[in-house]
């Protein structure tokens, strides 16, 4: 543990894999106030505090995802074959390859909108291809796979899988709204900030077949069975029904059928979206969307990102004003709880909507505690006397504290997970690609800094 006078006589601690061969600390040598040396039981750590930008540490994650993350432009899972062992990366397809593609898409494109550099614009491009290419290959006008591979491709046994007409690739069925709202968040930045003109017609034309897909089925999302995906549901009957999860669900799903429509309006100027988007009004959508208090069955970080993800298109593009405050007031209720987050995205994102900086001292900070170690390390912390234990547990039943523990003590993880907890980790078996910084950093740097 390394205890400083500024920042509340703020003590960083270091443990586990990403910082020491094991817990068993026998010597300790401080060689300045910048290096120590820490010997333990099986080896000898140099743990080094180097000054760093966040731009070069934004550089060391773009590395990161070219050497090991990306598939056939898709942001892949990188699985260790042996623990810690980055030689020994092994790619393969997970449930939500178009979302984290998604992620990484935007913030390619807000990297270009402040930079220009035709690298960035490159890279998005690469990956929006991709992206395009989820829809493609079902055969099913507007409906997106969740991922693809080419045929005898590792991949994990299990999921809804199907194998193209050609027998070469194999994509991956039952798409949730996890994957729509990162294709239409992604189709929106990139159209706004990157596109070349030569591209546009073609991001107009997917973003309409997927838009189109889930009016003409009743607002579902209908795979190749001819039925509703567990999770692509955006109807009035779904919300009516508690059994499923839809009463719970309809703030959330509300939202994001609204931005699809909004966005579908914007990108493509067809006049049927913008019919159907009055419509949603007209049924009550945005007051549903503004119910998130009321209606909240769980905590659930998975859906605070699908709200933000969809919240940001919706606000840069709604200009009525009384719309705005019910969107806002939407924004605020999912806002109590992110706030004690201190997660940048959405400081970015809500800070964006609001039109003025919010706890840019707390994003930055998150940004620069980032771990650089993406390697998915078992951390403990639940044994710690300087932490508050909650006196409950999270919707999967597991421990997290009443305190926020800053990123590089924390086990790896995206936005979409729980920040307080604090114990986790796989043992050194899979690296995360680092998109979780790279779109907070460019974001940051687009709407609310130098």
């Amino acid at each position: 543990m390394r205890c400083g006078t500024n920042q509340a006589q703020r003590c960083d601690y270091f443990a586990g894999r990403r910082y020491l061969p094991d817990n068993e600390v026998l010597a300790i040598h401080l060689e300045s106030d910048t290096l120590v040396w820490v010997r333990t039981r099986t080896g000898i750590a140099r743990i080094e505090f180097r000054p760093m930008t966040l731009e070069q540490k934004a550089a060391a994650f773009e590395e990161r995802v070219r050497l090991r993350h990306n598939r056939y432009g898709l942001l892949g899972t990188s699985e260790l074959t042996r623990a810690g062992d980055l030689f020994s990366n092994r790619m393969f397809p997970n449930d939500n390859d178009g979302l984290w593609t998604a992620i990484y898409i935007a913030a390619e494109s807000f990297r270009f909108a402040v930079t220009g550099e035709p690298e960035a614009r490159r890279l998005a491009r690469n990956s929006l291809e991709a992206l395009m290419r989820l829809e493609q290959i079902t055969g099913i006008s507007g409906f997106p796979a969740r991922a693809y591979i080419r045929k005898g491709d590792y991949r994990h046994p299990g999921g809804e899988w199907h194998i193209t007409p050609d027998g070469r690739l194999e994509w991956k069925g039952d798409t949730s709204s996890d994957e729509i709202v990162g294709h239409f968040f992604a189709y929106s930045v990139y159209y706004d900030l990157a596109a070349a003109p030569e591209e546009k017609p073609a991001i107009r034309a997917v973003v309409a077949r997927i838009a189109a897909h889930i009016l003409d089925h009743g607002r579902y999302l209908v795979g190749p069975s001819g039925k509703p995906t567990t999770w692509g549901k955006w109807s009035p009957a779904y919300f009516a029904d508690k059994s499923a999860l839809g009463w719970c669900d309809a703030p959330l799903n509300s939202l994001e059928l609204l931005s699809f429509l909004k966005t579908a309006q914007h990108i493509t100027g067809q006049e049927r979206f913008a019919a159907e988007y009055r419509k949603l009004i007209e049924e009550g959508y945005p007051r549903r969307a503004a119910e998130y208090r009321a209606r909240k069955c769980e905590l659930n970080y998975s859906d605070e990102e699908l709200a933000m993800l969809s919240f940001y298109p919706l606000l840069e593009y709604e200009k009525d004003g009384a719309l705005r405050r019910t969107y806002l007031n939407a924004l605020e209720q999912w806002w109590e709880n992110e706030r004690r987050e201190e997660n940048p995205l959405w400081i970015y994102m809500y800070s964006r909507a609001m039109g003025r900086p919010v706890d840019p001292e707390k994003a930055e900070r998150a940004l620069a505690r980032h771990p650089m170690d993406s390697i998915d390390w078992t951390v403990r912390n639940s044994h710690r006397r300087d932490i508050r234990m909650a006196p409950y547990n999270d919707r999967f039943g597991r421990a997290e504290s009443l305190d926020l523990l800053p990123p590089d003590e924390r086990p790896v993880m995206r936005w979409n997970a729980n920040p307080f907890r604090i114990d986790g980790g796989n043992g050194g078996r899979s690296e995360d690609d680092g998109a979780a910084f790279l779109l907070p950093y460019w974001l940051g740097r687009y709407c609310c800094g130098p």
